[in-house]
């Protein structure tokens, strides 16, 4: 029997804490190279060998089975007993054809503009400029507008995202009392999908840019929603269909600053009719000095579009601005909260 010396798990050393989180930025970047390469798919497929792999993707034998190596060694992918290199529940997130897949996460927010945007993090902290259009020399949605394959994955990434939080929104709030829901800026209509599918009383309305709404019809007549779900093109900081029970805004808020914010909000605001809510549904950075996701999702805005992640009262505060009173949050199994609001008298 061990003594408690012996047994009790070796706190990290500040230095080793360090060390480790300088790592998360080379392990980031390695599962950014595996997933641009196809690997989580083409080891989905049977097991390979690394020079399998190598051939498949034009990749240096060599080269290839030192990234294999370092991803293997975070979880991406096991060996099996030949030392083929095969699928795990982790590798599976980024796979391409799995329901709510992360690949195209990946391939957004670790791919070129955005790691360069990262790098010019210090001039948003002392200008409270995004770093990407200085990184890039145009703001992030000109670069998408002008950028069909990036643009594409914006939209699969939503999609994704979409599905891995919708459930846990759907567990925390009750969508019932509802008959017509329109969801402001919810791209190809995932999020609002997920809501008429588990309440089939109800119809709704998407409204976004013209991109995302072409893409998304193919997905809702796919999903037997024609009938109940219209997606409408146009701009949320000129018009919001109106006349509907409750209004929706899914990661919408933190892409912009407040001016903008409040911009939309009153957009928002004025298409309400007496007896509506409105939901927002983002991340609320907690108070206190412990870790939170919202923190760094935070600083992601910031690099990205100059907007940001808000506490309950930076939130309060944003929609009293534009004639709301906020009721409530309601807290989710997901990094996202539900900030309930309703038009103020």
């Amino acid at each position: 029997m061990g003594t408690p010396a012996e047994s009790a798990p070796s706190t990290p050393q500040p230095f080793d804490q360090m060390l480790g989180i300088v790592a998360n930025y080379w392990v980031s970047r390695a599962v950014y190279a595996g997933t641009a390469l196809g690997l989580p798919d083409l080891v989905a497929a049977g097991p390979k060998t690394a020079a399998e792999l190598a051939e498949l993707t034009g990749s240096e034998p060599r080269s290839l089975s030192r990234l294999l190596r370092a991803l293997t060694g975070v979880g991406l992918f096991r060996t099996d007993e030949q030392g083929r290199y095969a699928t795990t529940p982790l590798g599976d997130t980024v796979r391409s054809d799995v329901p709510g897949s992360l690949g195209s996460l990946v391939q957004l927010e670790l791919g070129d503009a955005h790691h360069a945007a990262w790098g010019r993090l210090v001039d948003s902290v002392r200008l409270g400029e995004p770093g990407f259009d200085k990184a890039v020399g145009r703001d992030i949605w000109q670069h998408f507008e002008a950028t069909p394959e990036l643009n594409a994955h914006l939209g699969r990434a939503m999609t994704g995202g979409t599905a891995m939080v919708a459930d846990a929104v759907l567990a925390a709030y009750d969508f019932a009392p509802f008959g017509s829901i329109v969801d402001v800026g919810g791209g190809e209509g995932a999020f609002l999908a997920a809501i008429l599918t588990a309440h089939p009383g109800a119809r709704g309305t998407v409204l976004d840019l013209p991109g995302a709404v072409a893409n998304g019809r193919p997905k809702v007549e796919a999903a037997g929603l024609a009938d109940r779900l219209e997606l409408v093109a146009g701009s949320f900081f000129e018009k919001v269909p109106g006349g509907a029970d409750l209004y929706t805004m899914k990661w919408v808020l933190h892409d912009w600053d407040d001016q903008a914010c409040i911009e939309i909000l009153k957009t928002t605001r004025r298409a309400m009719p007496e007896g509506a809510r409105l939901l927002v549904v983002d991340t609320v950075v907690p108070d206190g000095d412990d870790f939170s996701l919202s923190k760094i999702l935070d600083l992601n805005m910031m690099v990205l579009s100059g907007g940001q992640e808000r506490t309950a009262e930076e939130f309060r505060a944003l929609l009293a601005a534009a004639g709301f009173t906020l009721t409530r949050i309601v807290p989710t199994a997901s990094p996202s909260s539900v900030v309930e609001a309703v038009p103020a008298p």
